[in-house]
Formats: C-alpha cells, sequence, structure tokens
C-alpha cells in the first residue's frame, strides 16, 4: 500500500510539473497551482528574479514550493489528494499571508517524489516520456537542528540526456555578532572532503563592500533607492572574512534613484519633471503648473528679457552672434563646485533656449499665454531679431526665421499652441546641455547619441528618452563625485548604460555593472567590513563537480526565515554591545544522485 501511495504520489506530482511548464512556455503563469492541498507551487521565470538567487546561480526556469494557506472552502478537496491539481487562488484567502515555508520532513518528500519523477529508469509511473523538468525548490521552516530553510533540486544533462541530480541543503542561522560562531576554514574543507571522498578541494571566495559608507555619503544616498557596492571574487581563499587581494576581479554595482535633492545636477532634475509634466498636459489636456514663484514672475523675467533684446539691437540688427550670446547661468548656485567643471552651463543657449531659463517658472495657462503673446508682439513689430540655433526645428523658431523676412504667420495662442511651444523649446534645450555634456566629457559621439536626441517619434516619447539620458548624467555625476572616477572609468560606464537605455524602458532600481580593478575603490572599503562574504569549495569536474559554501550577510538570505518562530533568529548582541556588525550564516552543501 505505502509503494502504490508513494507511486501515485510521484504520478500526480509529475502531471502537474509537467502542466506548469506547458502552461508557462508561452507566459509564466501568474496564479501558483496547489498539490495535494497543503503544497503550493509556481513557476518563476528564467529573466525573473528569483527567490533563491543568493545560493543557486541556476539562469533557467524553477518550480518554487511552499506551504499553502487555506480556508473553508479548500475542506471540500480533501478527497482528491493526490490526483487532482487546481489554481491555489481558487483555495487560498484573497489576502494570503507572504511565502510560507514547509517542514522539512515533507519537503525532503518532495523532492524524493521529484527525484523519482524524474528519473528514467522508474517506468511504473507513465512518464518516462517527459523531457527534463525545471529544477525545483522547496522552502523549509528550519525546525530541523540544522535549520534547514531551502532543499533543492536540480537536473544534471549530458546532452539531451537527463543522467542525474544535485541535491542541495542550505541552512541559515543567525543574525549574530559572535565570531566564535563562524565556520574554520580548515574544518570546512575536511568536512567537505570526508563528505565528498576528495582529495583536492579548490576555495573560491567573494566579497560585496558598499561604497556610500566609505566614502562618507551615506546620508546622501542611503535614504533613497540608490546603492553603490563593489563585488569582487578571487581564488585560492586563505581565511574566513579575509579582505580580497588586489590582484581579485571586481564589478562595481550601481543603481541610482533619480530626485534626490541634493545632487549637484537636482536643478537639472526639476527642469525635467517640468517637461514631463508639459507632456503629459499636452497628451491628457490637463497641465499641473509648478507652484509660483517667490521671487520674480515668469512674465516679469520674460518682459526684462525682451526690454534688454530690443537695447542690444540698436547698431547691430542680428543679435547673438556666438561670441556676444548673453550667458544665463541658470541655477548654478544648485551645482556643486566638485561638478562644476564637468558640468558648467553652457555658453552659447540662443534665444529660445533663454527664454525657456525665463519660462521654466510659468505657474498657470494664463501667465504662458501672457508670455508668448509678448515674445510675438515683439517679432511682429520687428523690435527683436534673435540669434537661434541652426537646425532648430521649434515652432517658436519657425517664426523667428519667418521674422527676419518680415512674413510672420498670425499665431493663435489657444487650446494645446502655447504649452506644445513651450515643450518644444524646454525640449531642445535640454537635448543640447546633456549632448553638450557628453561630447565636451568625450564619453560619446554624437552619433552615438543619435537615439535619445531624435525627432522622428513623438514630443512624449522624446521626453521620455531624455529621461533615460538624464539618469545616465546622474550616475556618471555620482561616480565623479563619489568614488573620483576618471574618463577611463566613466567612458566604458557610459556605453553600458547607454546601450541598455536603447533597449530598455527607464528603470531607476536597475542595476549597472561595470568590471574595474579592486585597486580603484580600495580606499572605499579596505577600513570596512564587508556585507556579504562568502567561500565556495568545490572538488570534481564537469556533472561530477560538487560545491559546499559557507556565507555570511547583513541581510537575511531567506525572506521566510525572519519571523519570530522560525528558529533561524537568536542573539542580534553579544554582551548587550550592538556595536559589532550582524551577520546570518548560510551554509548550501550539495550531493548528487545519479541514474546511470
Amino acid at each position: 500500500m505505502a509503494a502504490e501511495r508513494r507511486r501515485r504520489a510521484g504520478g500526480g506530482l509529475g502531471g502537474l510539473l509537467l502542466r506548469i511548464r506547458e502552461d508557462g512556455k508561452d507566459s509564466i503563469p501568474e496564479r501558483p497551482y496547489l498539490y495535494e492541498t497543503d503544497v503550493e507551487i509556481s513557476l518563476i521565470g528564467s529573466g525573473c528574479k528569483s527567490p533563491v538567487e543568493n545560493f543557486w546561480n541556476g539562469s533557467s526556469a524553477v518550480y518554487i514550493l511552499q506551504k499553502a494557506t487555506h480556508n473553508e472552502e479548500s475542506n471540500s478537496m480533501e478527497e482528491s489528494r493526490t490526483d487532482d491539481a487546481v489554481y491555489a487562488s481558487e483555495v487560498l484567502p484573497k489576502e494570503s499571508p507572504g511565502a510560507l515555508a514547509l517542514s522539512v520532513g515533507r519537503a525532503k518528500q518532495l523532492i524524493s517524489l521529484y527525484t523519482m519523477v524524474q528519473n528514467p529508469n522508474v517506468t511504473c509511473l507513465g512518464t518516462s516520456e517527459l523531457e527534463v523538468l525545471p529544477a525545483l525548490w522547496a522552502r523549509c521552516d528550519g525546525s530541523d537542528p540544522q535549520h534547514t530553510c531551502w532543499i533543492g533540486a536540480e537536473p544534471l544533462r549530458a546532452g539531451s540526456k537527463l543522467t542525474g541530480l544535485n541535491i542541495y541543503m542550505v541552512s541559515c542561522d543567525g543574525p549574530t555578532a559572535d565570531k566564535t560562531r563562524f565556520a574554520n576554514l580548515e574544518e570546512l574543507k575536511m568536512e567537505h572532503k570526508i563528505r565528498h571522498h576528495s582529495s583536492v578541494v579548490t576555495t573560491k571566495g567573494f566579497a560585496r563592500y558598499e561604497l556610500m559608507a566609505g566614502a562618507a555619503v551615506e546620508d546622501t544616498m542611503a535614504e533613497s533607492g540608490s546603492s553603490v557596492s563593489v563585488d569582487i571574487t578571487w581564488n585560492g581563499v586563505e581565511k574566513i572574512l579575509e579582505t580580497p587581494p588586489l590582484i581579485s576581479a571586481a564589478t562595481l554595482n550601481i543603481a541610482l534613484e533619480l530626485g534626490d535633492p541634493r545632487s549637484p545636477v537636482f536643478h537639472l532634475y526639476r527642469e525635467l519633471q517640468f517637461l514631463l509634466a508639459l507632456a503629459e498636459g499636452l497628451k491628457m489636456g490637463v497641465t499641473e503648473w509648478p507652484d509660483p514663484s517667490e521671487s520674480e514672475s515668469a512674465l516679469k523675467l520674460v518682459q526684462e528679457f525682451l526690454t534688454d533684446l530690443k537695447k542690444k539691437l540698436d547698431g547691430d540688427c542680428m543679435f547673438g552672434n556666438k561670441n556676444e550670446t548673453e550667458k544665463i547661468q541658470c541655477d548654478t548656485a544648485a551645482v556643486d563646485s566638485c561638478i562644476k567643471s564637468i558640468f558648467g552651463e553652457r555658453g552659447d543657449l540662443d534665444f529660445t533656449e533663454q527664454l525657456w531659463c525665463k519660462m521654466k517658472s510659468v505657474s498657470s495657462y494664463q501667465e504662458l499665454i501672457d508670455c508668448f503673446t509678448l515674445v510675438i508682439k515683439s517679432l511682429q513689430r520687428g523690435e527683436i531679431q534673435p540669434w537661434i540655433h541652426q537646425g532648430s526645428s521649434s515652432f517658436l523658431s519657425q517664426l523667428i526665421q519667418q521674422s527676419y523676412r518680415g512674413e510672420m504667420e498670425d499665431v493663435s495662442l489657444s487650446d494645446i499652441t502655447p504649452v506644445q511651444m513651450l515643450l518644444e523649446i524646454g525640449l531642445e534645450k535640454m537635448k543640447k546641455d546633456y549632448v553638450s555634456f557628453f561630447i565636451g566629457q568625450e564619453l560619446a559621439t554624437l552619433n552615438y547619441l543619435d537615439y535619445f536626441i531624435s525627432t522622428s517619434v513623438d514630443l512624449q516619447e522624446q521626453v521620455h528618452r531624455v529621461q533615460k539620458l538624464h539618469h545616465v548624467l546622474e550616475i556618471m555625476v555620482s561616480c565623479t563625485g563619489l568614488l573620483q572616477f576618471r574618463h577611463e572609468n566613466l567612458f566604458p560606464l557610459t556605453q553600458i548604460c547607454m546601450k541598455y537605455y536603447k533597449e530598455n524602458p527607464l528603470n531607476e532600481e536597475h542595476v549597472f555593472q561595470l568590471p574595474i580593478r579592486p585597486a580603484l575603490v580600495k580606499k572605499f572599503y579596505q577600513n570596512d567590513k564587508p556585507e556579504v562574504w562568502k567561500v565556495e569549495m568545490s572538488s570534481g569536474h564537469g556533472q561530477k563537480e560538487v560545491k559546499t559554501t559557507w556565507q555570511v550577510s547583513t541581510n537575511a538570505p531567506v525572506e521566510h526565515g525572519t519571523s519570530n518562530n522560525s528558529g533561524f533568529l537568536l542573539d542580534s548582541t553579544v554582551n548587550g554591545s550592538s556595536e559589532e556588525r550582524l551577520y546570518f550564516i548560510t551554509t548550501t552543501q550539495c550531493s548528487q544522485v545519479h541514474f546511470t
């Protein structure tokens, strides 16, 4: 009877896993599936964030198993435990709590069934024709002495043939600052040798350091979603928590959230936000105007600007040869002194760009109309003959060109026309700002920037592309001010960021990565403790390779191991002191099951 129940359970699990895989071929199922009323199964796609990525390097799809939560309606399903598989959301409460872990015993049972399903030598399940299924991981509640938090099984292949499985056991302890609870490297290596009957064990180290604290700008960025860290890997680890040698390989990780008022280019961010508001207003028909400025109104600034131009017209009918252009310093007080040298205000602002600097504080639709009315009347009367950049294509630029010939068309400043006129001149100005920076610093060519400044798409899309450029700019400014990066590092990082944004929408959470030399940032982490430190011990080769990993981390490696009854959270201080950094300790052990 026991063998028959096991066979039916295996057949039920294999059939459900196959169904989930088939359902996920076109798109990953949004809802989890229920197995035997107590287990919830989800399929995580290869491009999605995986809950096991901290201790498993697999890049393909993976099944995640966890405990299901029941409501009263689920009782009617008890009679069909092994044969029926339904969407978990059909029996789970609408407000299901977070990830729930299975008992270690139940997880081991499921891994055993999965092993049986995958074994091509087991034909009694009726699943021998199955293709190789994705890896499977089960959340565990840590109720055993080892505090096991995950158990996983990963297929081993020889070409298209399934030859066995890697079985992983992940245990988690802590947080603790008690270093006497840290492992000894030689003991870890000996345990690995004994477990896997190995004579030779190689070691590989990994450390991640947060660079913001080391650069003394924690208050500036840590409160936001921004982060700057470095991942370092090296071979031949000699002791636990050793500082990586300078011959290591290193990767800079940077994610930058826009809108920090302490950024030295925050004034540009505000300009960009106004552009976005105008673009949205043009699209929706309703524009959100900024609050009135405590200083002079936009209308008064425009009046003074036009008066100055009228005076300058005496003796020179064409205002603005480039050397005589008035240099408007817009918001330079917001630019940090260390950034001014690489992002100063351009000295070649034409009439429309200077007008934008005056009108970006406009606080109402009526004020917008009043400002443009003054400009158009001055042009019609020939009171001003302003200079504009060659190639400028905004509607206002076209009117200016017509004014040179005394043939200006009538303009109706109604409906969306004035909003579009302001958006166009602001967009042209900001495009030139970013082009000036990236070309001036030799970080990109005009040809490489073409995607971001193209006028072949609608105005909304043009603004969004400029928004991407601003994100790249902020990353460059942060690396210059924070890490003192020079051109040799800024150039490849710029290329990486721009390549990403030519293919993807704006994503402030995206982590950009740049290979660097550890010496470049060593001064920021050499006296700091790592956020993650890991040693990987391995033996064997190819399909026979097995690994043991020991890791400490400041963040909990598993989200389901942070509840009060988990058994994972032990002491948080030592001798009442909280000065030492608290670490979670995670150990991942691997064993193999061979089918042939």
